[in-house]
């Protein structure tokens, strides 16, 4: 089980983070594209190297690994690995909206032990650890306990003709705090089917798993951690009555997305 004191340390250092992130909201600061829709900021590394310096402070035997620093597959042999993004969400950030966060994960072989989610416009704190629960502002979470598929909300700007039994709910950009509205019960299925990286999810699926929620990648198989190319196919964040059904409904996509 994670240490609770471990957890209270991180989050004091993501609240910096999302603090320095807030300061320059809605302002004039640089930006740029990565490559083609793939947006980042000048601000995403100042929170980048903050988080940087303040965690490996904190654990300088922890390895790293961050959207916005070139990997190191030194990585690889460690126990443990602060996964992190910045500014997970940066086109909401980028535009003024308020559906991004600072993600910060602690890996212990494979597995998330401690995540925190800093949403600063939103005025919310996520956070857990493993074994110990979830918590948004310090209320447990607790994952809805919808069984039937059709009805089920999804966070989207619109659902596709093939999936009109299900409700569309408030979308963030951010792909963390989608999640984790599965662990708050204002969703009950988010699921992507690409290629995708671990700094993406990690927080979130502590906190999710930790809420109760059912969370594997878009095939229904278990998620892993520091992997080689720091990527999974696709995630699957449901509330547990579904997942099955949910795994059924998109298995042909996910086959064909994966080629």
């Amino acid at each position: 089980m994670a240490d609770v004191a471990l957890a209270d340390r991180i989050a004091e250092i993501a609240a910096e983070a999302g603090a320095l992130a807030m300061g320059q909201w809605r302002t004039d600061f640089e930006r740029w594209e990565k490559s083609p829709g793939n947006p980042v900021c000048a601000v995403d590394l100042e929170v980048d190297a903050l988080l940087r310096d303040r965690l490996s402070a904190l654990d300088p035997g922890a390895g790293w690994l961050s959207e916005e620093t070139a990997d190191n597959a030194d990585r690889l042999a460690l126990e443990r690995l602060w996964v992190v993004d910045p500014i997970d969400g940066t086109r909401d950030y980028i535009r003024g909206r308020p559906g991004w966060a600072v993600s910060i994960a602690l890996i212990e072989h494979g597995v998330p032990v401690i995540g925190v989610l800093d949403a600063p416009a939103r005025g919310e704190v996520w956070r857990a650890a493993r074994g110990k629960g979830a918590t948004r502002n310090g209320v447990r979470l607790r994952a809805g306990g919808r069984a039937d598929f059709p009805g089920a909300r999804v966070p989207t700007d619109a659902l596709p003709k093939v999936d009109h039994d299900l409700v569309a709910v408030d979308k963030p950009n951010s792909i963390a705090l989608r999640i984790a509205m599965v662990a708050a019960d204002e969703a009950d299925l988010v699921a992507t089917v690409r290629w995708g990286y671990e700094w993406d999810i990690a927080a979130a699926v502590l906190i999710a798993g930790e809420a109760g929620a059912t969370v594997t990648d878009a095939f229904g198989q278990p998620l892993a951690f520091n992997t080689q190319n720091a990527q999974a196919f696709g995630v699957l964040a449901t509330v547990p009555g579904i997942h099955a059904a949910a795994r059924d409904r998109l298995r042909a996509r996910a086959e064909a997305a994966r080629g």
